[in-house]
């Protein structure tokens, strides 16, 4: 049997690419993919910051590569992609993590903030998966998982520009599982719900809108973001050979309820 769930969901020598990763979320799935065997590549914009999330890996026996650069810059992506395919090796599995919230109603919302967000949600997810999945086609097989939210799907009050991202991650990764399926690329996505980060800080200690999420949620808590792992390498290994275009909801049941 171990064999078997080797061979599914191991990712010995597989290089990975995950954009936003340096805290978080990301961190949390750089370090589940290379726990699974993967070559992880560490991202964000700033170089201490990525360079000290990837000696953390490391110290921990993990083989982890920092590579700091602008997902909204594509002159700076295609630079970087060229580095990590030529330094650590062709990229197997490219994680779409990065991203921000900024939240303001939306009578008043400023011009430029919607274009900040939408450049770093779901621009970057277009400029990466673009540059990356180049090398994936010419192989012919490559995976790529988009973050997106369970504001994919649904909308609170203050985020709808966030909403409005998200739902494009949405359909952008069910656009690109339909036109790179043939060449053998993957595309799915992962949403998850509430989860226990530095940047829900504010919210998971604000008692009303906690008491509000857990009593919403199904299983009646946070998330924390260890949970995320496992949809990730499941995504990310040949145990999801034919899952294509999918949205995998990690959210305690959040969206499975009104």
């Amino acid at each position: 049997m171990s064999r078997l769930i080797d061979r599914l969901f191991g990712l010995s020598g597989s290089v990975c690419l995950v954009t936003g990763s340096s805290a978080g979320i990301g961190l949390a799935l750089a370090r589940g993919l290379a726990s699974a065997g993967a070559r992880v590549v560490i991202n964000g914009r700033t170089a201490e910051t990525v360079e000290r999330a990837a000696e953390a890996l490391r110290a921990e026996g993990l083989d982890a590569t920092p590579s700091a650069f602008d997902v909204t810059d594509p002159a700076q992506i295609a630079a970087a992609v060229g580095r990590i395919e030529a330094e650590v090796g062709p990229i197997d599995v490219l994680v779409n993590n990065a991203g921000i919230q900024r939240r303001g109603p939306l009578e008043d919302y400023p011009e430029d903030t919607w274009r900040e967000l939408m450049r770093a949600n779901l621009d970057s997810v277009f400029f990466v998966s673009k540059a990356v999945a180049r090398g994936m086609i010419a192989r012919r097989r490559g995976r790529i998982i988009n973050i997106g939210s369970v504001q994919s799907e649904l909308a609170r009050l203050n985020i709808a520009p966030y909403t409005a991202s998200k739902g494009g991650v949405k359909m952008l990764t069910k656009g690109m599982a339909t036109d790179w399926g043939r060449h053998g690329l993957r595309v799915n996505a992962i949403a998850p719900g509430y989860f226990k980060t530095e940047l829900n800080k504010a919210l998971v200690e604000d008692e009303k809108f906690s008491a509000w999420l857990t009593g919403r949620t199904p299983m009646g808590r946070w998330g924390d973001v260890e949970e995320l792992v496992g949809a990730a390498i499941f995504l990310a290994s040949d145990a999801s050979s034919f899952v294509n275009g999918h949205i995998v909801y990690v959210d305690g049941g959040i969206t499975a309820c009104l």
